[in-house]
């Protein structure tokens, strides 16, 4: 029976965690999974577990949390009419293999290695937060043939190495091949469900071998997943209406420091503990 004690700590921590990343997703737009991932492995770290599968844990169970947000999310634009059906369906059989093969990726990884890895795709993606232009175009359209089959895989790919859903690629790919963003975000969503799914019906059966915390299968914790899935739905639509009160373009700008600053950290803990 794990410990009464340990178990409120645990909650306590990740209600707040899944708190701020629905106000942050709610307001910014971002997925969780580039807020989660980082505030698991600090989190679990601090309650003592900090094992040599910490990260997978992290990323495993941050995909978790994606499944059910990005059907939440997907279903809110379908009925709006936001999401490119074309698009998904071109891009999702890529994508899904990029995954799959990411998962396993992940699963043969220890956590150094992994805190590495994320710390130089969320600088990627805090530079381009930061420093990113609406106006910049790599085509009129999203590629089809040879280009689809290299760049869908490497979407679900990276994104698993990372434990975050379609919006932190997806976004800036389908906006530089020039999809107006609503369109992109909408459609992003689907891409973060094609991502989530299949990897983590892997890392429910991947072993845990040492550090494991209460209540987890494979490397999915179910007290964070849990707790994290309640917050996000409470919190989310308070972050969407500041998002209406507020000029996004700072407080985006604002987050690229902030997500600057953890992957800069997470590279510092890989590189020299």
């Amino acid at each position: 029976m794990p410990d009464l004690t340990l178990l409120i700590s645990m909650a306590l921590l990740l209600a707040a965690i899944g708190a701020f990343a629905g106000v942050l997703a709610g307001l910014l737009g971002v997925g969780g999974g580039i807020v989660l991932v980082p505030a698991f492995f600090y989190a679990f770290q601090t309650l003592g577990y900090d094992g040599p599968q910490l990260m997978q844990m992290c990323l495993a169970t941050s995909l978790a949390t994606i499944i059910v947000t990005s059907l939440r999310s997907v279903h809110s634009h379908n009925r709006k009419g936001a999401v490119d059906w074309e698009i998904l369906r071109g891009w999702a059989p890529g994508i899904a293999v990029g995954a799959v093969v990411g998962m396993f990726v992940v699963a043969g990884l220890r956590s150094q290695t992994l805190q590495a890895i994320f710390g130089i795709l969320a600088l990627i993606v805090g530079l381009y937060m930061g420093f990113g232009r609406a106006e910049w175009r790599l085509g009129q359209a999203m590629p089809r043939g040879a280009g689809r089959l290299a760049l869908s895989p490497a979407v679900g790919f990276a994104s698993v190495l990372m434990g975050i859903g379609g919006g932190s690629f997806g976004v800036p790919l389908m906006s530089l091949f020039n999809t107006p963003i609503h369109r992109a975000v909408a459609t992003a969503a689907g891409f973060g469900v094609v991502i989530a799914v299949p990897a983590v019906l892997g890392f429910l059966f991947v072993d845990m071998t040492a550090g494991k915390p209460p209540l987890t299968i494979g490397t999915v914790n179910l007290v964070a997943f849990g707790i994290v899935i309640a917050m996000t739905l409470v919190t989310a639509p308070l972050g969407v209406k500041l998002a209406h009160s507020l000029d996004p373009k700072p407080l985006k700008r604002v987050f690229a420091v902030f997500l600057v600053a953890v992957a800069l950290n997470m590279l510092r803990k890989a590189l020299w503990g």
